[in-house]
């Protein structure tokens, strides 16, 4: 049986939100889950499961989008990681008022490409808080997740 770890950060229950749809999703396929809010996570246990997920926040000052400040310490150590043979997704939710929207995600993207992760899914990015269009986003991101780690 597949495991796989979640790890959030949120500050308005957004990506608490978007990271519980995701955990349901993924036991739907039989997947046992640890979700775990990033100041009480550390990168390291992501070599203990097969699937890796980060569900973020950006952080925008001044129209600047940012890592979430309680993340920088776990996004540092993820990018020290060799995480080969492990498929990884990246998802969360931003506001589109602001020109870099949702950049965290895709920022923990490019530190699970470094660790030799595999890639299952596009990223899915959500306005705010989630809507049912974004419902079925997340869970066509969870399958196409699953598919891969099942095919490798």
């Amino acid at each position: 049986m597949a495991t796989a770890r979640i790890v959030y950060a949120s500050m308005t229950g957004n990506n608490e939100e978007i990271a519980g749809i995701v955990e349901e999703e993924l036991e739907k396929y039989g997947v046992t889950v640890t979700t775990t809010e990033v100041s009480q996570a550390m990168a390291e246990d992501f070599q203990t499961v097969d699937i890796c997920i980060v569900a973020t926040y950006t952080y925008s000052d001044v129209g600047d989008g940012v890592l979430p400040d309680e993340a920088v310490d776990f996004y540092e150590d993820l990018q020290e990681l060799d995480l080969t043979g492990k498929v990884y997704g990246c998802c969360g939710s931003g506001d589109k008022f602001y020109d870099d929207f949702a950049t965290s995600v895709d920022d923990f993207d490019h530190a699970f490409a470094a660790t030799g992760a595999t890639k299952g899914a596009p990223s899915v990015k959500i306005d705010l808080a989630p809507e049912d269009d974004d419902i079925a986003a997340l869970e066509a991101f969870t399958k196409a997740i699953v598919e891969k780690q099942q095919s490798l």
